[in-house]
């Protein structure tokens, strides 16, 4: 019976030794001369930046620092477009019209493991370069460290050079961008406001102008003065003439020169009464009507004055704010020109790939023995 057993062990031992050599060792030894022989080496650059905005404080005097609403915005989303703009397609395409990246990574001394190939599609080439460059931030100190692969060191650090430089003009260009929209929207509505305010003052001289005045409330009280004082001499003058009328003749000289006086009284006062309260011959309003249309005239002039000045604050107030939106790159740490190869990483990559094989293995041989068990 013991020989029996010994027998099929000694059997099986060799189909076991086969097994692990077919799922196990020779994938590892293949892997490890692709590894070891094949694979072409990558170098890495790293550089690091942070997106600061200008120090508003610092710069501003006090006036501006109230309209400011004396804060500065914190805001992330510059640091988001940077990290979105550097693993899009725009920086793809500008990255291979300035330094021919795409011939780069195609290089036919490449393997063809590592390298961009003939039949890859625009989304293949695209998945390639984000394999190949890797942006981290961090939340703590806002650094962006920027990691770039490419198969010389030279490369690698022109390449990752390029990168912050382009990043650097995009965020400035889109700070630029939208400061100058926000600043021309807010000059053209004050160009309106101006040109209303010219209006005003224009509409408000013209009418002074056509009738000859600068200020009718002031002529219409000097009008009512001269019409009371005109009354009041009239009043006397006819006194006067009763009283003579009492001891001379009406034919007397006295008498006559003092009728035509009065005459030339009571003419006087009708022309005044015409100015205040009648048309006369030289113009079509009355004062009464000047009056209210300079009124008119003048509290237009002053809600042009008051919006103007309103405009004026606001107008600042946009430019702070659209200097208080403008962003910049600062470089942390310059391009670094890498001395050896980072990848691939052959003893971790094989160590991995002989571990994840042992384990495969092991469940297929557990898998296989529990069919045995159950048949």
């Amino acid at each position: 019976m013991k020989k029996s057993i010994k027998s099929v062990i000694a059997k099986i031992k060799p189909y076991r030794t086969k097994a692990i050599s077919i799922f196990v060792l020779y994938p590892w030894l293949i892997f490890s001369f692709y590894q070891l022989v094949i694979a072409t080496p990558r170098y890495e650059s790293q550089s690091q930046v942070i997106v600061r905005q200008p120090d508003n404080m610092a710069l501003m005097d006090s006036s501006m620092a109230i309209l400011s609403g004396l804060g500065m915005s914190t805001d992330g989303s510059d640091k988001a477009l940077v990290l979105a703009y550097i693993l899009s397609t725009d920086m793809l395409e500008y990255l291979d019209q300035s330094l021919g990246l795409l011939e780069h990574y195609k290089n036919s001394e490449i393997d063809i493991f590592s390298r961009i190939n003939a039949w890859d599609s625009r989304e293949d080439i695209l998945a390639y370069y984000l394999s190949r460059v890797t942006v981290e931030s961090n939340d703590v100190n806002a650094v962006i460290t920027i990691k770039v692969q490419a198969f010389t060191p030279e490369f690698a650090q022109q390449l990752s050079n390029e990168i912050v430089s382009r990043a650097e003009w995009f965020i400035n260009n889109v700070s630029n961008m939208i400061a100058k929209t926000q600043l021309e929207f807010m000059q053209g509505e004050h160009e309106l406001v101006r040109k209303r305010l010219e209006s005003a003052k224009a509409n408000l001289l013209s009418f002074q102008a056509e009738h000859n005045l600068l200020d009718p409330e002031v002529e219409g009280v000097a009008y009512q003065k001269i019409t009371y004082s005109l009354e009041g001499l009239l009043s006397e003058k006819k006194a006067n003439l009763h009283a003579l009328q009492q001891i001379m003749s009406n034919d007397s000289p006295q008498v006559m020169a003092l009728e035509r006086e009065i005459k030339a009284i009571e003419n006087q006062l009708e022309e005044e009464n015409k100015r205040l309260s009648g048309h006369d011959k030289q113009d079509n309003l009355t004062v009464s009507e000047k009056i209210a249309r300079s009124t008119e005239l003048k509290v237009a002039l002053e809600l042009a004055l008051e919006a103007y000045a309103s405009s004026l604050i606001s107008l600042e107030k946009s430019r702070i704010e659209a200097y208080k939106q403008m962003s910049y790159l600062v470089s942390v740490e310059s391009a670094t020109l890498p001395e050896a190869n980072a990848y691939p990483k052959v003893t971790y990559n094989l160590v991995l790939l002989g571990v994840s094989l042992l384990f495969l293995f092991g469940i297929g041989k557990i898998i296989l023995a529990t069919i045995r068990e159950l048949n």
